[in-house]
């Protein structure tokens, strides 16, 4: 146990899993700007890890529901046209996607991103759990997510854990996920990232104003 504990710790230190301090949005901003994906319902876990080491860095799971959101537990991402409520990311259009996919990957780490469709009712399920779980602390994001999965109908299999690698392990294992890597290789600073993809979603937001 206590060697899990370290290994949490010095996640913390290095990535987007860390004690959210994000802005809480009020209920009429995320009505304003939620969004429905109109495809079929999908859970996406991604995964970010350390090209250097391996190791995993930080969890959170894209919910493709009634709405689409980011349960990103104890996550760093802000955007100003991004409404937060505890670690819930509302408002997850294509461009939002992009900008938190684009955020996190850098010189030092990349994103493994794991899809599979899903049913609506379990799409509904996790999107509920998720919005159920308040804010999460610091260094429990593969925690918190693997919480959620397992009690999702149909991924009873999930088994907790502190590890967002192995969390990962465990969801591609699971018949019809489909895992791709999204890399960027910019500058390590995770900080540089957030500010360069907020200042982009802001200006198409304006250009799609006008």
């Amino acid at each position: 146990m206590i060697r899990i504990l370290i290994a949490c710790l010095l996640a913390v230190t290095v990535s987007g899993c860390a004690v959210s301090k994000r802005p809480q949005a009020d209920q009429a901003e995320i009505v304003a700007r939620s969004y429905q994906d109109p495809g079929p319902s999908t859970l996406t876990l991604y995964t970010m890890i350390n090209t250097r080491t391996g190791s995993g860095a930080h969890t959170s799971l894209m919910i493709g529901a009634s709405e689409r959101v980011i349960f990103d537990p104890a996550g760093s991402f802000r955007a100003d046209i991004v409404p937060v409520k505890d670690d819930v990311l509302y408002g997850i259009t294509p461009a939002v996607e992009r900008a938190y996919r684009s955020s996190h990957a850098r010189e030092t780490h990349y994103a493994l991103v794991q899809t599979i469709e899903v049913s609506p009712q379990q799409a509904e399920v996790a999107y509920q759990l998720a919005k159920q779980s308040g804010p999460v602390a610091g260094a429990y994001c593969a925690n918190s997510t693997s919480r959620i999965l397992q009690q999702v109908p149909g991924f009873e299999q999930i088994d907790v854990t502190f590890f967002p690698v192995k969390l990962a392990e465990q969801f591609g294992q699971i018949p019809g996920v489909v895992t791709t890597e999204y890399r960027e290789y910019d500058d390590a600073d995770l900080q540089k990232g957030l500010a360069a993809n907020n200042a982009r979603l802001n200006q198409q937001a304006a250009g799609l104003s006008q």
